[in-house]
């Protein structure tokens, strides 16, 4: 199972940096038809062949996923389109 792991920094206070990672959920989710949601300072998402989490850190976001067999295949565009939306929200 090919997998993401992407550490991003931030310089944002807690709850700006929760709307921007909601807002880059929402965008990851209309592109990937994936579902999200809220386990603490962990945003859990998933779709079929994805499993994966954005952690909430004080400087810094730790995004990691799990991509199915069919998925793995577009392992690169994948973290390609998710270091992007990053990049624009943070």
């Amino acid at each position: 199972m090919a997998g993401i792991d992407i550490t991003h920094p931030h310089s944002l206070p807690p709850a700006e940096a929760r709307t921007a990672v909601e807002a880059a959920a929402q965008k990851l989710s209309e592109r990937f038809d994936m579902k999200y949601g809220w386990d603490g300072d962990t945003l859990n998402f998933s779709r079929s062949g994805v499993n994966g989490a954005i952690a909430l850190l004080p400087e810094s976001l730790h995004v990691t996923a799990k991509l199915g067999f069919l998925l793995s295949a577009m392992q690169g565009p994948i973290e390609a389109e998710i270091r992007r939306v990053l990049a624009e929200k943070f």
